[in-house]
């Protein structure tokens, strides 16, 4: 690594590498899932991370490099954790599952963001407007998963896995 270009690259790939895991992981966790309005959210994110997939191939491909060029060990250790806490763990009341799925879909959520956020300052500082245009959408869909997770935790299921 040489470059600013390079690591952006880099950075790109893993992200990308992430992204593919997350997004199955989120398949499973919405699968998993009782209460209706987290299905839909996580039902949201899959989507909302595919799309993410699909910009970041066409960003990647553009700069003349492989998407599949990095494997991301930090998502992949999070989503290890993912399964063992909220898929693979017995629980004996579903509003808990639930909690431990938006706990889980969160801590994937704030990989991303961060790994958005810094391929989007590198972009930007590299004079690509388009490229940081493009994260920024990807960034701030990201932000508002993370926040409606956190509004369906404290209007309810939070409050149901209590009792």
């Amino acid at each position: 690594m040489d470059t600013l270009k390079d690591l952006y690259i880099d950075q790109l790939q893993d992200i990308y590498s992430a992204c593919t895991q997350s997004r199955d992981v989120t398949v499973e966790l919405e699968q998993a899932a009782t209460d209706e309005e987290l299905k839909q959210a996580l039902h949201s994110g899959h989507k909302g991370i595919s799309d993410g997939l699909q910009m970041l191939e066409t960003l990647i491909k553009s700069h003349g490099a492989d998407p599949k060029g990095e494997h991301c060990k930090g998502m992949e250790g999070l989503v290890k954790e993912a399964r063992a806490h909220a898929l693979e763990e017995e629980f004996g009341d579903d509003a808990v599952r639930d909690v431990m799925i938006i706990t889980q879909y969160q801590r994937m959520a704030h990989y991303a963001i961060a790994g958005y956020g810094c391929v989007k300052t590198f972009a930007k500082r590299l004079g690509l407007e388009d490229d940081a245009a493009r994260l920024d959408t990807h960034l701030s869909n990201t932000y508002d998963g993370d926040d409606h997770m956190t509004r369906l935790a404290t209007s309810g299921i939070n409050t149901d896995a209590v009792a």
